[in-house]
């Protein structure tokens, strides 16, 4: 399966991009009695900011896979890393969010249309495929930003003359000199590990969202089953009551041609009756 640029195809064909929210707040020409069973606002509300969401986390993991070139370059500094780091801590609540809103989704829709069911099944579908990408890019460009990390503290040589000039003694010189080395290694671990874990936090453990969503796509692949079965259920109906329709045609046409013999055969035998009687009458 092969999404690139800027329209991701899903396996069926489907492709989304920045008018993605208007293909699922369309809904169909359903009677008032679909409409009468759940709130059509509300479905159109969800479906568009589902859409624009899916559009969204696909915009981050664009802009990750961009940065991911820049980490570990010369064009690499905290600029770009805290860019990254906005980007994956607004996305991940989109992510969250989302995930709500189409559990929501899927339970209104239970009283909602066949086509209204396909595009919550879509939905879900492409939203599921952006996250995994997005996954998985936040952990390569995480790895990379561990392993490169970019620390900005350095010794102080001005505070350091400073002291050094005051000191007379050569051995008082070289314990403080020990000591700023000591607390400039302390610095940098606490630096190194303050940063290490921003960059695991910013990464969204989707385990859980991904088990959700796969149970949500298999709870709607079995509606949408239960659907194509009735519609060939309902198909097979048909066909059979076209067929005793035909049976019935036939039989009647069947039927009228014997009334229509045996209205001859009477219609004749009464003439018969008739020639004999009146021939009996003459003579």
């Amino acid at each position: 399966m092969s999404r690139e640029g800027l329209t991701i195809n899903t396996k069926g064909g489907n492709n989304f991009d920045n008018n993605y929210p208007r293909d699922y707040g369309a809904t169909s020409s359903s009677t008032a009695s679909n409409f009468a069973s759940f709130s059509p606002t509300e479905f159109i509300s969800l479906s568009d900011s589902i859409g624009s969401n899916i559009v969204a986390v696909k915009s981050s993991w664009q802009l990750l896979e961009k940065a991911n070139k820049t980490i570990g370059t010369n064009k690499d500094n905290q600029s770009v890393r805290d860019k990254v780091h906005a980007v994956q801590t607004t996305t991940n609540q989109k992510i969250t969010t989302t995930t709500k809103d189409l559990h929501r989704l899927s339970q209104i829709v239970r009283h909602g249309d066949n086509i209204q069911k396909l595009q919550v099944e879509r939905l879900t579908a492409d939203f599921k495929y952006v996250v995994e990408i997005y996954s998985k890019s936040q952990q390569v460009i995480a790895a990379k930003m561990k392993q490169i990390l970019l620390v900005g503290i350095y010794p102080s040589d001005n505070n350091y003359d400073s002291q050094s000039s005051m000191t007379n003694n050569e051995n008082t010189e070289k314990l403080i000199q020990q000591q700023r080395q000591m607390q400039f290694e302390e610095d940098m671990l606490l630096e190194r590990e303050q940063r290490i874990r921003q960059i695991e936090a910013d990464v969204l453990d989707v385990n859980e969202i991904m088990k959700d969503l796969s149970n949500l796509v298999q709870t709607q692949a079995e509606t949408i089953d239960t659907i194509e079965n009735t519609i060939d259920h309902a198909v097979g109906n048909v066909e059979s009551g076209r067929s005793e329709l035909e049976k019935a045609a036939e039989y009647h046409a069947k039927y009228r041609r014997k009334v229509l013999i045996l209205l001859a055969i009477a219609v004749i035998i009464g003439i018969i009756v008739t020639l004999i009687i009146v021939s009996q009458l003459k003579s």
